[in-house]
């Protein structure tokens, strides 16, 4: 896995996510954000729906706001949770992870690895993994 330390552009999507968490929190429907950077330069944030015990995580939300205003190069992606500030930054679940190695498998994702916020390519959260295309 190829592992890179953080830079200012993944700050700054750090703090969009984290935005777009504290202005929509809501304890049973809203605990995460995630924000996407699009190769355009447009960054897309959104919020996980909760729905009777389920709903859609927040990065796929982020990425169907990407992709239905046009874009189609993914370039980096991360989601936070925690009611308060710093947020702390959520690795994405196995669905989201298939979802980006569909869509976008050299998008860097920033995770948590070993203490330390990192970045690392969609397609080494799934290795040998199902794909579609």
């Amino acid at each position: 896995m190829d592992i890179q330390d953080l830079d200012d552009k993944d700050r700054q999507l750090i703090a969009a996510a984290s935005a777009a968490l504290e202005k929509n929190y809501h304890a049973e429907r809203h605990t995460i954000g995630s924000a996407v950077l699009c190769g355009s330069g447009e960054t897309y944030v959104a919020v996980n729906v909760e729905s009777c015990g389920y709903g859609p995580c927040a990065e796929p939300i982020a990425i169907g706001g990407a992709i239905s205003n046009g874009e189609r190069v993914l370039e980096r992606i991360v989601a936070v949770g925690n009611r308060h500030s710093p947020h702390n930054i959520v690795s994405p679940c196995g669905n989201c992870r298939q979802l980006l190695l569909d869509y976008a498998p050299d998008c860097l994702v920033v995770i948590e690895h070993e203490s330390r916020l990192v970045k690392v390519r969609a397609r080494d959260l799934l290795p040998d993994a199902y794909k579609m295309f």
